[in-house]
C-alpha cells in the first residue's frame, strides 16, 4: 500500500505541475494583446500580420514564423536593428556616442551599413511584449490560415476573406 500513496503522491505532485504549467502558459498567452497592438503598428509594415514577411517599405523582411532565433536574439534584433539591412534599431539612443550595447558597435564602427533608425522608438519593456507576442503567436505556426487571421484582425474581418475562399488556408497575398 506504500507503494500507492507514493504512486498516489507523485500523480498529484505531476498534475499541479502540469496544471502550473498551462496557467503560467495561459498567462503568459493573455499578456501578449499590448505586443500584438505595438506588432500591428510597428511590425506588420514589413512583416506582414503573419509574420511571414516579404516585401514591404523597407525591404524584404524575414519571416518570424521560420526564424531560428532565441528570445534574447530577437530582443536584440527589435533593440538594435540589424546592420546592412532595413531592419530599423527600436532603441532610442542605439549607436549613440561611445555606446558599444548594440552588436559591440557604434555608429562610427557602421558607417554605411548603420540600420535605419523606427519611425517610432520603443522601450525595453515595450520591445519584449512585441517579442512575448512573435514567440506565442506566429514563430513556428507553419503556414497563415483562417483561424490565424481572424485571432489578429478579428473574427468576420474582411481582410481575412482570401483564406476564407481557398477553404480556410490560402497563400498570403504580398501586400497582406
Amino acid at each position: 500500500m506504500r507503494s500507492g500513496n507514493g504512486l498516489a503522491a507523485m500523480v498529484a505532485a505531476l498534475v499541479l505541475l502540469l496544471g502550473g504549467a498551462a496557467l503560467a502558459q495561459e498567462a503568459a498567452h493573455s499578456d501578449t494583446g499590448e505586443g500584438k497592438r505595438l506588432f500591428k503598428e510597428d511590425c506588420a509594415g514589413c512583416h506582414k500580420w503573419h509574420g511571414n514577411g516579404g516585401g514591404g517599405y523597407g525591404g524584404a523582411a524575414l519571416s518570424l514564423r521560420q526564424t531560428q532565433l532565441t528570445r534574447e536574439q530577437i530582443i536584440e534584433t527589435v533593440t538594435c536593428g540589424r546592420p546592412g539591412t532595413g531592419m530599423p534599431y527600436h532603441k532610442r539612443d542605439a549607436y549613440q556616442g561611445d555606446d558599444k550595447s548594440c552588436y559591440g558597435m557604434t555608429r562610427a564602427d557602421l558607417g554605411k551599413d548603420m540600420p535605419p533608425g523606427a519611425d517610432k522608438y520603443l522601450r525595453p519593456a515595450e520591445i519584449e511584449k512585441v517579442v512575448d507576442y512573435v514567440l506565442a503567436d506566429v514563430k513556428g505556426k507553419g503556414e497563415p490560415n483562417l483561424a490565424d487571421c481572424e485571432a489578429f484582425w478579428g473574427k468576420g474581418s474582411r481582410l481575412c476573406h482570401e483564406y476564407q475562399a481557398g477553404g480556410g488556408q490560402a497563400a498570403p497575398k504580398s501586400g497582406g
